[in-house]
Formats: C-alpha cells, structure tokens, sequence
C-alpha cells in the first residue's frame, strides 16, 4: 500500500447510485488505494451523495455536514454534486473534490490531484460516460445478489423529474457487454441479477434503433444465474415480444416494477405522460392475463399540483381494481429546475400526506391477502442474513426486491448466499415467515 492515504465511501440514494459507489471503490483498490468501510479511520471520506428529491438532498447535506464537523476530507461524488456543484464547494471548505454522475470512473485521478494541493471539480455538463464489463467493481451487496446497469440516462422528460438533468440522455450497453458482466458475477456465485436502467423496457433504442430487451432477456437466460428481475419496466414497453420472452426464459422472474405514477389521464398529461393514461387499465389486464403468476409492483405520486379530489378518488380505485402485490406512494416534492416546480395550484403537505394514509390503508389489506395466499407453499429463498443471536436467517423470496419489498424470516439452517427451498407458515402485510425443507 506504502503511504496512500486510506479511503471510505458513504453511500446514499438508489441502486444506480450503488453500481457507481462500487466502481469507484473497484477502481481505488486497483490503484492501490486502502479503502475503509470505517469513515473515522480514513483520509478521505467519498460521499456519493443522492439529490432526487428534497428528502434525498437533506439526508446528503446532513450526512456532509457530519463529516466535515468530524474534520474529515470530504470528495462530493453522485447527483448533488452534478446539481450542485459551485454551491456545494462555497458551503463546504471541507469539500476537497466535487465529481459528478459522469465522472466517477476518473475518481483515482481526483484524488492524486487532491493530493496534490488541488480543490478538483470534475463534472461535465451533459454525462454521456457508462461503465462496462471491463471496469473494476467491488460489490457492496450481500453476496448473493448484483445489480447490473443496462442502461443509463432517461430520454423522457416527466415534469417533476430531474433525472436527465443530472444523469443525460439514455445510452445502452451492447447486449454482449452486459452478458459478459452477468457471467463475471455468476462466476462470483451470485444467484440473483437485477437489471437496472433509468427505463428498462427502453434498452437498446439509442444502440439498436429499437427496443431490445427481449433478446437481452434471451442472452440473458443462457447464463448460469437462477434469478434475473427487472425493474423499472414500463407498460408501454411490456409488447408482445418482451412477455413472451419473459415466459420463455425460465430465469427471469416473472416480478415486474412499472412505475405508473397515477392513474388518472388528465395528471398524466400534467406529468407529462400522456402515453402511459391511454394503455394502463387495459395493459394491465394484459399483462396479467398473459403471465398469470406475475408478480406486480408500482409507484404513485400524490399530491401532483393540481390534483383535485376526483383525480384522486380515481387513484384510490385504481389500486382498488389492479391488487397489486406491493405498492410505494410517494408525496409530490417541487424540484427547482423542472416544469412542474413553479405549476400553480400545489398542494399543502398535509393534504398529501392524509392522501398517501389514504393510498396505504387501500394496499395493506391487499398485500396482507397477497402475502397469506403463500402460507403452505414451499417457495424458494435467497438466504442474505443471519441474526447471530437467534441463528434465524432472513432472505427473500422471488416475490419480493431487495431493500423495496418485505423479507421471508426462515428458521433452519442454510449458507449465506444460498437458495434454499422453505415451506411459507405465516405471512403479515409486508413479510413472510417459515422454514428450511430439507431434502
């Protein structure tokens, strides 16, 4: 190692965020660099920080703020710093570097510069850089499960979404670079792959000239890895094709993550999503009665300005009508920089909230069924944590996403990492409970 200086990084915000923290540590092993997951015993402290919405922003800044009244040497890396670049270095003199979304892969370079006596910002307007098969990663996952970015960047311009600004316009991987990574981590004894773009069912246009993410699914398919999920599948991109390969690759779970958003056409249109109102009854309908064991997934915002009560009251029975497995709402946040910051007619916090309860108290009753129609079956579990204490694992079923879905608690003895088969005993709203069949 000789006398580099040792680093940490703290990570915050989403999985995208998470492929880009375990590159940068891939890359600062590779260059020699001691990296430390215990920020009081290192040099520097990368903080890959997240800036989707105001929540997200505040638990960066308070996580930047600790570290410097700590003393430490802070490189601001991820969505804030693409955001907010000349801010954050004015704000914070413990800020050494800033480096942004399309930056990170130079970050040993950043720091031999900060070594240097430099205060580096590396953030280039427009990101166009994605990592590939060939770039050092370091998983920070348990080590059963990878992510695995297919695409980044999102062509869509939604009103209340920041995304393109901070992380450009959508560029695909080729569908060979993103099998040769799948066979490195299947290599590494991961049992679960989770494909992750910005728009997944948009893979491949900017390469292809089409979608291709039914022949992705098909390469994908010939790899030695039990589970591969998908998210961020929208309806629109569910055609024909893509279901089909779904049901014909028998390792890709038949889980799908369609962020709707809302339900009613005139908030679409507000949201700028006109398309998704015309197809969301019907498609899914269809995509239920074409994969009758799919597990479904969405998000919802409320509280969108102008959302009147009927808009709302069309949401309400339309998580009613659909039953989906797991639902996420989330209240409308005014992001400065998009159109839908400065639209009249927005909506206290209270009223969102008392919407958001009112959402919930809908799903709850219907995931609790969704849960109990498990209780008997033996399913499969990927075993990700023990408590030491109690010797009980915790895993995850196909049903469930890592960090977004519940856990099945599981009695019994099975190796970290492992896919074992466990008979389901109990269920509540968000968790199952069983254990261990052995063979």
């Amino acid at each position: 190692m000789g006398d580099k200086p040792t680093i940490a990084i703290s990570h915050l915000g989403c999985e995208k965020n998470r492929i880009d923290t375990e590159h940068m540590l891939g890359l600062l092993v590779q260059a020699g660099y001691g990296v430390d997951t215990n920020e009081e015993l290192a040099d520097y402290v990368i903080v890959n920080t997240c800036s989707f919405i105001q929540a997200a922003r505040e638990e960066s800044v308070r996580t930047l703020v600790e570290l410097a009244d700590a003393g430490k040497k802070i490189v601001i890396a991820g969505c804030m710093a693409q955001h907010f670049q000349q801010e954050l270095l004015e704000e914070l003199p413990e800020a050494v570097a800033v480096v942004g979304t399309g930056d990170y892969h130079k970050i040993v370079n950043v720091i031999h510069r900060v070594e240097a006596g430099e205060r580096v910002q590396e953030v280039t307007a427009e990101p166009t850089y994605i990592a590939d098969e060939t770039t050092p990663r370091y998983r920070t996952t348990t080590e059963g499960v990878a992510y695995l970015r297919v695409a980044e960047g999102c062509d869509y311009r939604c009103a209340f979404c920041i995304i393109p600004h901070l992380r450009g316009n959508q560029r695909s991987r080729s569908i060979e670079s993103i099998v040769v990574e799948a066979e490195q981590l299947a290599a590494q004894g991961v049992q679960e792959i989770i494909l992750i773009s910005q728009i997944t069912t948009n893979y491949g246009v900017d390469l292809y000239g089409e979608p291709r993410l039914a022949e992705l699914l098909q390469a994908l398919g010939k790899v030695g890895i039990p589970w591969i999920r998908m998210h961020y599948a929208y309806p629109t991109g569910l055609t024909p094709k893509v279901i089909e390969a779904i049901q014909a690759t028998p390792n890709v779970l038949p889980y799908l993550d369609l962020p709707l958003q809302h339900s009613h056409p005139e908030i679409l249109r507000a949201m700028n999503r006109p398309w998704q109102g015309r197809v969301n009854d019907g498609i899914i309908e269809h995509i239920k009665q074409a994969i009758p064991q799919a597990v479904l997934r969405t998000t919802f915002i409320v509280g969108f300005p102008g959302e009147r009560e009927e808009h709302f009251e069309h949401l309400l029975q339309f998580v009613q009508r659909h039953e989906f497995d797991h639902v996420g709402v989330f209240t409308f946040s005014p992001e400065e920089g998009t159109p839908a910051y400065s639209l009249p007619n927005q909506l206290s916090q209270e009223v969102m909230e008392t919407r958001r309860d009112a959402v919930m108290e809908i799903q709850q009753p219907i995931s609790l069924r969704k849960n109990q129609q498990e209780v008997g079956k033996v399913v499969e579990v990927l075993i990700e944590q023990e408590n030491p204490e109690t010797g009980d694992l915790v895993g995850r079923s196909a049903r469930f996403s890592p960090e977004v879905d519940g856990l099945v608690y599981v009695q019994g003895a099975a190796r970290l990492g492992s896919l074992v088969p466990v008979k389901i005993t109990d269920a509540d709203i968000y968790d199952l409970y069983g254990h261990v069949v052995n063979n």
